[in-house]
């Protein structure tokens, strides 16, 4: 129920390039690349390792987010670059005081947020406070990232903010997981075999978290300025959320880990982004010699499909580019599977059934009916894993597998 709620929700793009991307390589590309074992790659490799159908998966799936990630990173770039020029263009062109008025409102606002405002010495003195102790902890936590690699994360975090949040702030595109694949890649690189997979994943979790917290912190500030909110209430805020996420999140982690099978395959959570990143730094350690048989001419070509269809919807006119598919929705269910992709189509089949019976009511129930899909299946989540944590399996249990 949870898929077809969030079905209902995203646009009938993603939902079709879900199913797109399920339907090329399930039914397409897995069968005839597993047709081809014994010769691709050994028959005596279970189907886990990297160097056999598994490792097709993942490598053409990272391809696919990678190739959409660096085209949507440039795009930004570009956009962030062409806006601060051209603010700097317009200040030094503007003289006249009649073109720099502003409405009363916006003068009230800035006037209270910029009175609430937060000191410049609090910030630097709260960001050097926090760095020296992550400096000194994480390397404790995982001494496979050195502790010179942090403090280089920490000197270039804020610069990398500052551009992730000003591009958010003209596209509504958070960045900071690409930031996170670059600085995977290089520590991996840079930590070599023996520990780069660990100082990888820890520097991309590192770079990622900084960068994306100042992105949605600014989209947190600018609504404190729209409704007149004191920017200092909304730092401490954020503060206790933090302190309290700290408790909640692990004891969160901890009671599905204990509960279910988190990270198995062929179970319910399957945690395929974790499998994801784990091979983006195996690659980023061992190079191109981590792929199985031909998978680099496959991720070469899945690369270029991604920036080629997001240079086509980006130019094409809507007419074409709302049928467009979207690289990072198709590269999903090639790693994860097809079942989802068709719960959410039978999302999208039941908003397009509704807005053809009544489509005034189904704009004010849709957003309503699949909350309460989502919400409802995730209550239950809480008292089945304390069901599972006591062992308690139910009477009876029905299950499709394939003959």
């Amino acid at each position: 129920m949870t898929y077809i709620g969030a079905g209902m929700i995203c646009s009938h793009l993603v939902n079709l390039s879900l199913l797109f991307g399920a339907v090329l390589s399930w039914g397409v590309m897995w069968p005839l690349i597993g047709d081809l074992k014994g010769n691709w790659f050994p028959s005596s490799l279970p189907e886990s390792s990297m160097k056999s159908l598994n490792g097709y998966k993942v490598f053409i799936s990272i391809a696919l987010i990678l190739g959409d990630g660096l085209y949507n990173f440039l795009k930004i770039l570009f956009f962030t670059v062409r806006s601060i020029h051209y603010r700097m263009k317009e200040n030094n062109l503007s003289s006249s005081p009649d073109g720099q008025k502003r409405e009363t409102d916006d003068l009230q606002r800035n006037e209270f947020f910029m009175r609430e405002r937060i000191p410049i010495w609090l910030a630097c003195v709260g960001y050097i406070f926090f760095s020296v102790i992550s400096i000194i902890v994480i390397p404790k936590m995982f001494p496979e990232l050195k502790w010179y690699y942090v403090v280089a994360a920490y000197i270039l975090a804020p610069s990398l903010s500052f551009c992730n949040a000003y591009g958010a702030g003209l596209t509504d595109m958070n960045m900071a997981y690409n930031y996170g694949k670059v600085a995977l890649f290089v520590l991996s690189a840079l930590a070599g075999k023996d520990s780069g997979v660990v100082a990888g994943l820890v520097g991309c979790g590192l770079i990622k978290s900084i960068v994306s917290i100042s992105s949605d912190l600014m989209h947190d500030f600018k609504t404190g300025h729209l409704t007149l909110t004191s920017p200092r209430s909304m730092l401490l805020s954020q503060a206790i959320g933090t302190a309290i996420g700290c408790v909640v999140a692990p004891l969160t982690f901890f009671l599905f880990y204990n509960a279910f099978d988190v990270g198995n395959p062929d179970g319910e959570y399957k945690a395929p982004y974790a499998l994801i990143y784990r091979n983006m730094a195996i690659l980023g350690v061992q190079g191109f010699s981590a792929l199985p048989q031909h998978c680099l001419q496959l991720c070469y070509a899945f690369f270029g499909f991604a920036v080629v269809a997001n240079l086509v919807r980006d130019v094409s006119p809507k007419k074409i580019r709302k049928w467009v598919p979207l690289p990072m929705a198709m590269a999903v269910p090639f790693l994860v599977g097809a079942y989802f992709a068709i719960d959410m189509c039978v999302g999208s089949l039941v908003v397009f059934v509704w807005h053809r019976l009544n489509s005034q009511k189904a704009n004010l129930m849709i957003p309503a009916v699949a909350s309460g899909l989502i919400c409802g299946d995730g209550l239950w989540i809480l008292p089945s894993s304390i069901l599972a944590l006591l062992k308690l399996n139910p009477p009876i249990c029905m299950t499709f597998q394939s003959s």
